[in-house]
């Protein structure tokens, strides 16, 4: 069978959940996010969930921290990559901010893509580094999101469906 993992990277609000959840109902994709075993540390500590500057910020902090310490983003992200590589999807998702975080899982996983979402109104500044540096990063494919949302769902699922076609390998 042949799948397409996709790093899938973009500013907050431009729309990278929605395109990929278009793809997830029409094909059989999956997504995860780096940020996933963050997320459950952060609420230990009291985080409420709110993606605002300061929650932004202090996943990005914490996000860095870990990714130091043992490395936990990228090898959770991995491990998804691997149950996907076994499962019955054929596409993954997966959603990495930082270029370094993406580098190092693009040498880990192997065949992989690298696709930058671009919005108009997207490019404020977040005040972290994650969010910050999106655009450095030299990305395979670029999609701009311009669309209404209903053709943005049937353009992306045809952008995909071409990287599917010249990306793919089997598994």
């Amino acid at each position: 069978m042949k799948k397409l993992a996709i790093i899938i990277n973009g500013k907050p609000e431009s729309g990278k959940d929605f395109l990929c959840d278009a793809v997830i109902k029409a094909r059989k994709a999956q997504k995860y996010s780096s940020i996933k075993p963050i997320h459950r540390i952060a609420k230990a500590g009291g985080w409420d969930g709110v993606k605002d500057p300061a929650g932004r910020k202090l996943l990005s902090d914490l996000k860095h921290a870990f990714s130091e310490y043992n490395d936990l983003p990228n090898r959770a992200a991995l491990e998804s990559y691997r149950a996907f590589l076994r499962g019955r999807n054929e596409l993954l998702f997966v959603h990495i901010r930082e270029p370094e975080q993406i580098a190092a899982f693009r040498r880990a996983a192997g065949a992989t893509v690298t696709l930058l979402i671009r919005r108009p109104g997207t490019g404020v500044l977040q005040g972290n580094t994650s969010d910050d540096g999106v655009e450095g990063f030299p990305y395979d494919e670029t999609y701009d999101n311009v669309k209404t949302a209903e053709d943005a769902e049937r353009d992306f699922c045809a952008f995909i469906d071409g990287l599917f076609e010249k990306y793919a390998r089997e598994a």
